[in-house]
């Protein structure tokens, strides 16, 4: 290796801003650290400005055309916007996937949240790095079979690619600016990809996550179709009565900066990320289905990379789909990753965001990021909640960690506080994070009015 490429291994990355819209409420971090704290379970019906679930909804899984569980997390403010904010029209905004809408909302308040005024950033190599999944307003669009839908804005209102170039577009950033889908592990890909832009000097700042939001019930339909969704729309992460996942809305960015930039430029520091990575499962005995020592190979790598063991790690933030087969796959692999270098007596605790929000897909990572963030700083770790009996296919005496049922204090350990997130079983990335202290800043504040935009009807 390289002294270039061991001072891009050694390189630390600075998180310094974050925003968000998740379900129960939470348009801010703040918001969502009270959800959390509280044990909120913020799944709830289907709302019927996503699609009427009284036509679609049945709990035989094999019916055609039909969805079960009839539930979910969505975020508030699905069809708000305010295009006159960003130099948009009413017409091309009306056109525009609301993914794009509110990814610009939270690319603001991001860079807001880290003290950085966006018309200083104009001409500026910031990159930005955006995971998504489903494109339910293409759905929408294209489903016109007379063409009437489809106008002149529809092709960049549509397309993935916008969801990062939309951004930069709008911003007017020069770095990279990259929509990419590896499914659930989608935005923290793009967090990967963002620290590695930084690290080789391809930007000075980066804005990184993910989102996902519901517009038409096709890929609902077709999960349930899969065996993917929980009947009765329940989310109970390593739970004996998992009986699979419950999709949900998000939409989540984080601001970066090389941690030697943001401490010159006195910007606030969340947390900062030591090290990444990402494989890939290989063949197992479905697509869908985890790779237990893949996942062991690489927390083992981005752990030495990082310079610190597994062992040394007080918090995880799990996957946790809550699936009868992916759950006991992934505490055991986390078992073994997780004893690697323990001393005795360390204590240890895993938990995952989706027993309260549900499974954010594209943005389920970052979302899980986000909550290991704020674990770290308020130094709680928050109740992990429906579970009432483990997955008997999990021995959890035997595992060196615990799922916390109620709200915790951060372990107590020598050093830095380390944790780490994993928000796929497919494509798997691991990030280790740090924690360093919040320095405020004065930020700027400068919001629009927010206007309703109409929604393109469902056509079946």
């Amino acid at each position: 290796m390289s002294e270039l490429q061991r001072a891009a291994t050694r390189e630390k990355i600075a998180i310094i801003g974050m925003g968000c819209r998740l379900p129960g409420g939470a348009s801010d971090y703040r918001t969502y650290w009270e959800n959390l704290s509280q044990g909120k379970d913020c799944i709830v019906p289907t709302p019927s400005d996503r699609y009427d679930i009284r036509t679609l909804a049945s709990q035989h899984q094999t019916k055609p055309g039909r969805l079960v569980g009839g539930r979910g997390g969505y975020i508030d403010g699905f069809d708000e916007f305010d295009p006159a904010f960003f130099g948009i029209s009413p017409r091309e905004a009306a056109h525009m996937d609301p993914q794009q809408r509110k990814l610009l909302e939270v690319a603001w308040e991001a860079l807001e949240d880290g003290g950085q005024k966006p018309a200083e950033l104009a001409g500026q190599d910031v990159g930005v790095f955006v995971g998504a999944f489903t494109l339910d307003y293409k759905i929408l669009q294209f489903a016109d079979l007379g063409f009437e839908t489809l106008t002149a804005h529809t092709a960049t209102g549509t397309m993935m690619t916008m969801v990062s170039n939309r951004i930069s577009y709008c911003f007017d950033f020069r770095g990279p600016s990259v929509s990419l889908d590896t499914a659930c592990s989608s935005s923290l890909v793009a967090v990967h990809l963002a620290c590695q832009s930084l690290s080789r000097g391809e930007s000075m700042l980066a804005l990184a996550g993910g989102a996902l939001l519901h517009g038409a019930p096709q890929y609902t339909i077709a999960e349930t179709k899969g065996g993917f969704l929980s009947p009765d729309g329940r989310s109970r992460t390593f739970d004996a009565s998992a009986n699979g996942y419950v999709r949900a809305e998000g939409v989540g960015l984080i601001a970066l900066k090389r941690l030697d930039d943001a401490l010159r430029d006195g910007d606030p520091v969340h947390a900062v990320i030591i090290g990444s990575g990402v494989n890939q499962d290989g063949r197992t005995d479905g697509i869908t289905v985890p790779n237990a020592d893949a996942q062991v190979t690489l927390i083992e790598r981005v752990c030495a990379e990082a310079g610190i063991t597994p062992g040394g790690l007080q918090y995880v933030e799990a996957h946790g789909t809550s699936t009868p087969v992916g759950d006991p796959v992934e505490a055991g692999a986390l078992g073994r990753a997780l004893s690697i270098g323990r001393a005795p007596g360390a204590r240890c605790h895993v938990g995952s965001v989706k027993a309260n929000i549900g499974h954010c897909e594209s943005a389920a990572g970052i979302a899980g990021l986000i909550k290991t963030v704020l674990c770290l700083k308020h130094r709680t770790i928050p109740p992990h909640i429906n579970l009432e009996e483990i997955n008997p296919a999990i021995d959890l005496a035997s595992l060196p960690y615990e799922i916390p049922t109620r709200a915790v204090p951060w372990p107590d350990h020598e050093g830095p506080a380390h944790a780490g997130s994993i928000p796929s079983v497919s494509a798997v990335p691991t990030h280790t994070f740090c924690s360093k202290p919040l320095r405020r800043t004065e930020r700027p504040v400068c919001r629009g009015n927010v206007a309703r935009l109409p929604a393109l009807p469902f056509c079946p």
